[in-house]
């Protein structure tokens, strides 16, 4: 097994539009095979977060608040390289695509591939 953690920097004021991005990846990634754990988007003000503090003095920060992230799983490479054929043909894909040219909710994104450490 290996989860993709996907990082976005998020256009001002298109918050939004990212959601409705990530609602549609959601359910595609989950159709062709995958186990989406979720899209995390940076809280709205007004929304009840914990201060950004750190048990670490000197060598924390607070994340910046344009940065949302993806992450999903996948049991295998197969299992990810089938995935990457047939969402390229689904139409929801498509749908998400376009509706993505039309908003251009975030600019830039990384992708790493983890591996998980268990007890």
């Amino acid at each position: 097994m290996f989860t993709c953690f996907i990082r976005y920097e998020i256009e001002p004021g298109k918050l939004d539009a990212f959601k409705e991005y990530a609602r549609a990846w959601i359910g595609l990634i989950r159709a062709h095979g995958g186990t989406h754990h979720g899209y995390f988007v940076p809280g709205r003000e007004g929304d009840l977060l914990p201060d950004a503090s750190f048990s670490f003095p000197g060598i924390g920060r607070e994340g910046p608040p344009h940065i949302g992230v993806a992450l999903f799983s996948f049991p295998n490479v197969e299992a990810y390289e089938r995935y990457k054929r047939e969402v390229a043909e689904d139409e929801g894909c498509k749908t998400a695509t376009a509706r993505f040219n039309e908003t251009k909710c975030f600019s830039a994104y990384e992708r790493s591939f983890l591996v998980p450490i268990f007890e």
